[in-house]
């Protein structure tokens, strides 16, 4: 079994594209393949079939129901704020204990196959007053798949992103840039600077609707 999770520097930057995308490319390969999104913000369950966790069941060829993703999403805020903010606008609190247990068990039962866990925002995001999700996959030991973006100001995201986790001495899987709507810089020469201070990692461009396929196999080529 292997498991990976997928973080990015931010918020709508591409996690679910790419873990979407990661899992029908695995399963087209044969692989066995579970994902969860155990902590979701912004969620509404009138548009729930448009929703992340509905993206993920689709990947894996499952329906979507209240039953399905209550089980790879237990923990569904309605406002589309940091998790702690929107537990508090809710009365209650992201049981930090609780995630990291749920996703242990899910990483435990994934046998002979691969587990995908996807964060919440970006890896920096407080899940509650003392924890972020970078204190979550430091809990699970598990490698990362850093999504980043191309738009101004990624290159000083990414880096401190990147910063932040080898402080953990947490194992860096890959780093996928995924090309930003209407950015203002050149994707090639954003992917290029970061790429500088990235080498030996495996480096993932990926550009607005174009052919992921082979993105995806680089991603999965990672895989343990």
């Amino acid at each position: 079994m292997a498991a990976l999770f997928i973080t990015a520097t931010g918020t709508d930057i591409g996690k679910t594209f790419v873990a979407a995308g990661l899992a029908r490319h695995l399963r087209e390969q044969g692989q066995r393949v579970s994902i969860i999104k155990p902590v979701v913000s912004g969620f509404d369950a009138q548009t729930m079939a448009q929703s992340d966790p509905a993206v993920l069941l689709t990947a894996l060829g499952e329906p979507v129901t209240e039953e399905t993703i209550g089980a790879i999403a237990p923990w569904r805020f309605a406002a589309p704020l940091s998790p702690d903010m929107a537990a508090a606008r809710e009365g209650r609190t992201v049981p930090f204990e609780d995630v990291v247990a749920f996703t242990r068990v899910k990483v435990t039962a994934a046998f002979n196959g691969v587990l995908i866990v996807e964060g919440v925002g970006g890896v920096m995001v407080p899940l509650d007053r003392q924890h972020t999700v970078l204190d979550w996959i430091s809990a699970l030991r598990i490698p990362i798949v850093l999504v980043t973006g191309s738009y101004l100001g990624t290159i000083s995201h990414t880096l401190t992103a990147l910063h932040v986790i080898a402080r953990r001495n947490l194992q860096l899987a890959a780093i996928v840039v995924s090309e930003s709507a209407e950015s203002t810089v050149p994707f090639d020469e954003t992917c290029e600077t970061i790429a500088h201070f990235t080498t030996g990692l495996p480096f993932v461009p990926m550009r607005r609707g174009g052919d992921h396929e082979a993105a995806f196999a680089a991603i999965s080529a990672v895989i343990g």
